[in-house]
């Protein structure tokens, strides 16, 4: 339990209108502690959600603000707000406790039975659909992931429960703190999902990066691990302690093989239907969630939720009922119901390999056209990056680019780029660039500037059980929208 007097009564958040900041400001409120915020801008969702829960925030970093209804007890500083504007320095300057938003998570929210998803992909999901299982079979979890999820209320909840689950990221807490979030969230159980060398800016070498995760699990009291991925084996092979192995291939870590191995995967417009065996009993598992790699996720968060002591018949209830996350193969659109016929799909698939994934998918589940409008994030952007797009789009009937977004160059970077010989500087592809580039493997790639001219098209070139799919990290300045009102 909780101790209440534990908690600050008042919290100001430098840098609000984060996806972890605001949705740990909106938990703070919802227990009923006094949030107030500020942040260079404001933009819906976030703005949305903060001003529907009634939280007082300001554009700009002015102490006299931060103040003017008391001084806060806590201040909690988001990554992007830089250590120094003039909120965090009064707060210096005043001794008003500061905390990154992991160590928010680590002092207020971490739970005597902490769990905590990791992996270098399929965390955000895991953590979504185990604490929305948790919470269906009366644990009451507080909980805290990184996604959108269109079956929970929020992103982050603080309960009484004895119980959290949290997405355990792998990357620096703040950057003046090298230390990887998932440390501060005191994880006594771990869901591992996969591990492969990531993050090279702050883990140079593959080794850096392993150690990482071998020093987290070292201190864990039980973990289950995806027997699958050579990277979970190569980490878990000293773990002494209680393990539990799920995965589709049978693999094993020190001569212990899968106890939960899933199958007989079938998916359609409707989901995704497949196979969990257990102790030689076989239970049918339906999710409404689209992608075949989703079974693997599922797989571990059933495993996890039944050996935390959940029935396996509450197990399913909950995945038949969790609907994903937004912006993960979201249908903005259903054609099997609505549209006449045309399907709208959103995804955060904002590389060469991103997109391949999602379109295999698309293309196994729908028979008709797949016209794809993808917008890549600054890496896919490099010139290093050209060569991962040949045959990215095979699955795609056709490719459409859209004006790409501008890039921001972060305020801390400029004066280094300045001391940089311009000459050695390449700039980013643009949309006609990146057009050409995917043209040198795929024979149908377009470039539409004007975002209205790209709507029209689409418009004009869908027929009935047709799939559009905008695969990127952009919002797509509301051709996402604007094509889904005209279609229906």
């Amino acid at each position: 339990m909780i101790d209440s007097l534990k908690l600050p009564k008042h919290v100001h958040v430098i840098g609000i209108c984060g996806v972890a900041t605001s949705a740990l400001a909106i938990a703070f409120q919802e227990r009923g502690i006094k949030v107030t915020g500020s942040d260079k801008g404001f933009f819906p969702p976030i703005s949305t959600e903060l001003e529907k829960h009634k939280i007082s925030y300001y554009a700009g970093w002015h102490p006299e603000k931060m103040i003017e209804n008391g001084i806060p007890d806590v201040v909690m500083v988001g990554a992007a707000s830089g250590s120094q504007n003039p909120e965090t320095a009064y707060a210096k300057e005043h001794n008003i406790p500061m905390y990154s938003y992991p160590e928010i998570i680590g002092t207020f929210f971490a739970k005597e039975n902490s769990v905590v998803c990791v992996g270098t992909w399929g965390k955000t999901s895991s953590s979504a659909l185990l604490s929305f299982i948790l919470d269906h079979a009366g644990y009451n979890p507080t909980y805290m992931f990184g996604g959108v999820s269109s079956s929970h209320k929020s992103s982050a909840r603080l309960t009484d429960s004895k119980w959290s689950v949290f997405e355990g990221d792998e990357y620096k807490s703040s950057p003046t703190d090298p230390t990887a979030k998932f440390f501060y969230y005191k994880p006594t159980h771990l869901l591992l999902t996969a591990v492969s060398w990531d993050h090279a800016d702050l883990y140079p070498t593959e080794t850096a990066y392993f150690d990482t995760f071998k020093k987290l699990i070292s201190g864990a009291n039980f973990i289950v691990g995806c027997a699958d991925h050579e990277g979970v084996r190569k980490v878990l092979g000293e773990f002494k302690d209680k393990k539990v192995l799920y995965g589709r291939d049978g693999g094993e870590v020190s001569g212990q093989t899968s106890s939960y191995v899933y199958s007989k995967i079938s998916q359609n417009t409707d989901g995704l239907d497949f196979v969990i065996t257990h102790n030689c009993k076989e239970y049918n598992v339906h999710s409404p969630m689209m992608g075949a790699f989703q079974a693997e996720n599922i797989t571990g968060c059933f495993a996890m939720a039944h050996e935390l002591g959940v029935t396996a018949d509450k197990i399913i209830e909950a995945i038949a009922k969790f609907k994903g996350l937004k912006r993960r193969m979201e249908k903005r659109l259903d054609g099997a119901s609505e549209s006449g016929g045309i399907t709208v799909i959103d995804d955060i698939a904002h590389s060469p390999e991103k997109a391949r994934s999602v379109l295999s998918t698309l293309r196994a589940i729908y028979n008709e056209k797949v016209i794809v409008v993808f917008e890549p994030n600054i890496g896919g952007r490099s010139r290093e990056s050209m060569t991962k797009y040949d045959n990215a789009f095979k699955d795609a009937d056709l490719v459409i680019i859209p004006r790409l977004t501008k890039l921001k160059v972060a305020e801390d970077s400029k004066a280094n780029l300045k001391a940089v010989n311009s000459s050695k500087i390449e700039a980013p592809m643009e949309g006609d660039e990146l057009t050409a580039t995917i043209a040198k493997t795929h024979k149908n790639v377009k470039y539409i500037s004007e975002d209205k001219d790209l709507v029209e098209f689409l418009i004009s070139n869908c027929k009935k059980s047709d799939v559009i799919a905008f695969l990127g990290s952009h919002g797509f300045r509301g051709m996402i929208e604007e094509t889904v009102k005209k279609l229906a």
